[in-house]
Parts: C-alpha cells; sequence; structure tokens
C-alpha cells in the first residue's frame, strides 16, 4: 500500500536497503535506522508492514520494511537542461531563458542570469565554459 503522506529522513533512505531479512522489535530498528522510536510507531499506525505476536509485541521483518520505504519514498527526477534553459523557481518549471547575460567567473565557471518568459522573474543558473550544461 503506497502512502504519501510520509517523507523519508534520508538518513532512513540511505540505511533502510542495510537491514537484514530478520525480525526486529520497534527499538532495535529505530537505534538501526538512527531515527526516534515515536516516529517509527506512527509510521508503523500508517501501514509499514508488521506484526504482533500472541503477548502483543510488534516485530518488523527487515526485508519487508525496506521494501516499503522504497516504495512510498518520493523519488525525484532529474531533468538535463538544454543550453539557454533554466529552472524558474516561481512557475517551478524549466524554461526558455529570455535576453540572457553570460559572465565569466572563475576558470570554467560562468553565471547565465536571464528572465523567464511567463512570469517575468529574474533567473540564475551556472555552468561551465566548453561543456553542454
Amino acid at each position: 500500500m503506497k502512502v504519501s503522506s510520509i517523507k523519508f529522513p534520508h538518513g532512513v533512505i540511505v540505511r533502510a536497503p542495510s537491514l537484514l531479512p530478520m525480525l526486529y522489535k520497534v527499538r532495535e530498528i529505530a537505534n538501526e535506522l538512527q531515527m526516534p522510536e515515536r516516529t517509527l510507531r506512527d509510521w508503523l499506525k500508517k501501514g509499514a508492514p508488521h506484526e504482533r505476536n500472541s503477548n502483543g509485541q510488534i516485530w518488523i521483518n527487515g526485508d519487508n520494511f525496506s521494501k516499503w520505504v522504497d516504495e512510498n519514498r518520493t523519488k525525484t527526477r532529474r531533468v538535463k537542461l538544454k543550453d539557454g534553459e533554466a529552472h524558474c523557481l516561481s512557475c517551478k518549471e524549466n524554461v526558455e531563458l529570455c535576453d540572457p547575460h553570460t559572465r565569466h567567473i572563475k576558470g570554467k565557471l560562468i553565471h547565465i542570469k536571464g528572465k523567464c518568459p511567463k512570469c517575468n522573474c529574474v533567473i540564475n543558473r551556472g555552468g561551465r565554459l566548453g561543456q553542454e550544461n
């Protein structure tokens, strides 16, 4: 089940794949992921895979939990910008720069400044000489 309201910390995304395919107690997995136990218990209420034994103890399978984190995290997709394009923070999209000005900074680094054709905001972009940005 995909849960959209959870924003996983980077540390959890990185450490979760290293969990072993064994049963962990809530405190053990929280220590392993270096996160607060309360947060983990909230995730269990939101659908993280877990089991309860006859005594009511909660057990979490490390492999299943790792898969659940991977399925429910928001994966960022990076799009390579073309020459003359930049990302407008107001429009939240990649746009073609209007009236771009290029300025040499240091070595091969350049600074490109232009305007968004949609909202007319100033957009800044960095780049390198001789490379496609």
